[in-house]
């Protein structure tokens, strides 16, 4: 095996694509019957050990792969570190976890006795992120794009999946062969992390559609894993956002600011934004005002204001929204 080889890995950050290229890399170093891919929820520290002491069939050198090793308790992180003290010749050990402190005692074991290898992106960052990744598939877009990509992937309060998303820029390259990406390409074609996005609810509502807003709201209920009443309060904090936005451009409109000019004090796609001018001008600063009020009231109810269900609250506050609208 190369020298340069350490001889436990711990691969960690939120940039999983980066992780997935680093695994590949060390991956192609062996042949395939003398890798072994393993996930923490089945393997135990003892189990990654023993799969490392062992010669595999045909003997020689040896590549152990465990995912998800955050979930390792206390006992699993001092049998690895032993190990990493005193490793199996020809053996290398491989860790991947998802957000593992860097002061964790995983962290601090494999740092001795290994390598710690961390692929991080800035949250702040992530629109250059998407930049960067559209460009190494040879696809060029710019910020305005790239900040419409998130905006459709990744539902509103939410951290932004970056294996998720790195597969949507993969499949909006190839489909574009080439050609520029727009906007109504993005919006049709990218399929978003988790839930139903909010602008299928906030387009609903803007829409004056009572019957979409529901529909919109019943779909990400169902499809969310979590109870109904922690997922109510996601689809107010959405509508909420979204009439601070609508607010922000009525006045703007108001101060006699183009949907260009708007756009660039928003920091967000041009499309999108003419959406919310246009949703501005039919709500009205009455409507606005009335939707500040109910939104009030349906936060309210949510937080033990009202003893019916969350959901069934939702879906009131959204006949009042958009029938109101209407």
């Amino acid at each position: 095996m190369a020298d340069d080889l350490k001889a436990v890995y711990l691969l960690t950050g939120s940039d999983r694509p980066k992780i997935e290229r680093a695994l590949r890399r060390l991956r192609d170093r062996y042949p395939d019957d003398s890798v072994e891919r393993l996930h923490a929820a089945e393997t135990s520290g003892a189990d990654a050990v023993a799969a490392c002491n062992s010669l595999g069939l045909f003997g020689g050198e040896r590549l152990v792969v465990v995912e998800s090793v955050e979930r390792w308790k206390a006992d699993d992180v001092k049998t690895v570190a032993a190990y990493a003290a005193d490793p199996a010749p020809g053996a290398r050990l491989a860790l991947v976890a998802d957000g593992l402190r860097k002061d964790s005692a995983l962290t601090k074991a494999v740092a001795k006795g290994g390598e710690v290898l961390l692929y991080d992106v800035d949250r702040k960052k992530v629109v250059e992120w998407v930049v960067q990744q559209f460009a190494g598939h040879g696809a060029k877009v710019d910020r305005e794009l790239a900040r419409a990509l998130l905006d459709a992937v990744v539902p509103d309060g939410q951290d932004a999946d970056l294996h998720h998303l790195a597969n949507e820029i993969a499949k909006l390259s190839t489909w574009a062969g080439g050609e520029a990406l727009a906007w109504e390409a993005i919006r049709e074609l990218v399929v978003p992390f988790g839930d139903v996005p909010s602008f299928a609810l906030t387009d609903a509502w803007g829409r004056r559609d009572v019957a979409g807003a529901l529909l919109a709201a019943e779909t990400t209920f169902e499809r969310e894993a979590s109870p109904r009443r922690d997922v109510a309060p996601r689809l107010v904090g959405a509508l909420g956002r979204h009439l601070v936005r609508l607010q922000e451009c009525s006045r703007l409109l108001a101060e006699g600011h183009s949907s260009s000019e708007i756009a660039s004090r928003l920091k967000r796609h041009p499309y999108y934004v003419q959406k919310l001018v246009r949703q501005a001008d039919a709500f009205g600063d009455d409507d606005l005002r009335d939707a500040a009020v109910r939104l009030a009231e349906l936060d309210h109810a949510l937080k033990g204001g009202s003893r019916l269900a969350a959901d069934l609250e939702v879906e009131r506050a959204l006949v009042d929204l958009a029938g109101r609208a209407a």
